[in-house]
């Protein structure tokens, strides 16, 4: 069986002010929680076992939609010290078999890909893409498609091939091991346990380890690039949406329950359950459940749940239950 581990236990701060109040992997893109556009993703995975899901901050939401959402075998892996991704896989590897195969997937990015074609070799492998600034990123060299070396955010990058959290593992015992290692030296980058540093160690024990390009590569983790992810999302959308008395230009998604009067919504504009737009221009924006919307234009922006923005024309990132008004 293939085991899969989502970690989620981030606060999310460069996504606040919404992440004070919702979990980071729950904030919509596209109509739903980023962490459902992952689940959903696992559909196809041959001999899916359990999800596992590292929670932390805000737990309790992550549990509440994934239990009425799936019916999966999930269980939640509590991470009460936010040391890192490296120490996050740790704590739920714990409980996983080590002669069973494992699948990683960052629970703040969406990868388009197809995880049972991931998978399918023999060998360890490792999604990867070319970045223009890979000193952010766990970077790897490479050599006939095999990786010879890892390292973890460099200032002096061996490539420019950057590890995009999806991470496929046949000798899950070998990564405990190594883990196990890295935890015990304390081996922190920046303060943080890193699964770079035990996929390293992986390598110098002989592990083989491909390179795997992924070019559906979706990052959730600041308000910019969630924008970003919105709208490529909303490009595979093929239904048009018809509101009497409303345009509503594609790609856009309107949630049944939303409500448009006199409103113009769209191109690439994301409205939650209960929304209101009324009187009001809305575009190239995330607009959370129960917002409220009069009398403005909107762009560029990403609304929380229940916050009411009256008047004006701006560009606005606030969080839920705010309020937000303009005189002139």
């Amino acid at each position: 069986m293939t085991n899969v581990i989502i970690p989620a236990a981030g606060i999310g701060s460069r996504l606040r002010p919404h992440t004070h109040t919702l979990s980071k992997a729950l904030l919509p893109v596209a109509g739903k929680p980023i962490l459902g556009h992952i689940i959903d993703r696992l559909v196809g995975v041959p001999n899916l076992g359990t999800v596992w899901i590292v929670v932390g901050f805000l737990a309790d939401q992550i549990e509440s939609y994934v239990t009425s959402h799936y019916d999966l075998d999930v269980r939640f892996v509590h991470q009460s010290d936010l040391r890192g991704l490296g120490y996050a896989i740790h704590l739920a590897l714990k409980e996983i078999p080590s002669d069973d195969p494992l699948l990683v997937i960052l629970g703040d990015t969406i990868i388009e890909t197809s995880f049972a074609t991931f998978m399918a070799g023999p060998d360890e492998a490792l999604g990867v893409r070319e970045v223009a600034d890979p000193r952010r990123f766990g970077v790897v060299e490479v050599e006939g498609g095999w990786i010879k070396r890892l390292v973890e955010k460099p200032e002096v990058p061996p490539s420019h091939l950057a590890v995009v959290g999806l991470y496929g593992i046949k000798n899950t015992g070998l990564l405990r091991d190594c883990l196990d290692t890295v935890v015990s030296r304390n081996q922190a980058v920046a303060g943080e346990l890193q699964v770079t540093d035990a996929l390293q160690l992986m390598v110098e024990r002989g592990s083989r380890m491909a390179a795997i390009t992924v070019e559906g590569w979706y990052d959730c983790g600041k308000l910019e690039t969630m924008l970003l992810t919105n709208r490529h999302l909303l490009d595979q959308l093929s239904r048009r949406v018809e509101i009497p008395g409303s345009l509503v230009l594609p790609p856009s998604y309107v949630s049944p329950t939303a409500r448009l009067e006199h409103a113009i919504v769209g191109p690439y504009a994301s409205i939650g359950d209960r929304a209101e737009i009324v009187e009001a221009i809305v575009s190239n924006s995330i607009v959370s459940e129960g917002a409220s919307i009069r009398r403005c234009v909107i762009e560029d922006s990403m609304i929380g749940s229940n916050a009411n923005v009256v008047g004006g024309a701006e560009h606005l990132n606030i969080g839920d239950s705010s309020e937000v008004g303009f005189e002139f």
